[in-house]
């Protein structure tokens, strides 16, 4: 069974992927979609969202199409910002208080929890290894989190992030400080400062 010319569209504009819903929108019925699973020229990839059956599932996009408050967080988002050089294993993704995260740990996700008024501070757009754009938190705000956990992670990768942060040209101290007071890491940070700057 070939696939309708709407799907075409929309797997092209979407870089590959595309969710029930949308493809309801267009007319395209989720009988139609699951013949289209069954004769192979689509994947279902996770409960209403499909691929092409010729491209790769972006495990990083398909998690946070599925669990949009999942922004990600500590390691993950050190690979990002390119703090790091431990390609993460498991995915770290930071959620508000509250939220159910018995699916994302069942899939090997590490999830942290914050207080929903700082849930969305510091978060930017990132790009995955397969042109998808995620939700992450900016550099500052990385760091902070990193120093908050520091008790749940590896002390090397979170000084070895800090002596990266240092060393780049677009850090922005006020913003760090700014962040560190609101995250109550002020005395933390200024530990691993002094030793760098």
């Amino acid at each position: 069974m070939p696939i309708p010319n709407e799907l075409q569209d929309m797997l092209r504009q979407n870089g590959g992927v595309f969710r029930s819903a949308e493809a309801n929108a267009v007319g395209i019925s989720n009988e139609r979609l699951c013949l289209l699973v069954r004769s192979g020229e689509i994947e279902r990839v996770a409960f209403g969202i499909y691929i092409s059956s010729d491209d790769i599932p972006d495990k990083m996009y398909v998690t946070q199409l599925r669990r949009p408050k999942a922004i990600y967080s500590h390691e993950t988002a050190l690979y990002f910002h390119g703090l790091t050089d431990r390609d993460p294993i498991r995915y770290t993704v930071t959620v508000p208080r509250g939220y159910k995260v018995n699916r994302l740990r069942e899939d090997g996700i590490t999830c942290f929890m914050v207080k929903r008024e700082l849930h969305e501070i510091g978060t930017t757009r990132m790009e995955t290894a397969f042109e998808h754009t995620v939700v992450a938190y900016g550099l500052e705000r990385t760091i902070c989190d990193c120093i908050r956990s520091r008790n749940q992670m590896d002390i090397a990768v979170i000084t070895d992030a800090v002596k990266r942060y240092a060393k780049r040209r677009d850090k922005d101290l006020n913003e760090l400080m700014r962040l560190a007071e609101i995250f109550r890491v002020v005395k933390p940070l200024r530990s691993y400062l002094e030793v760098l700057l």
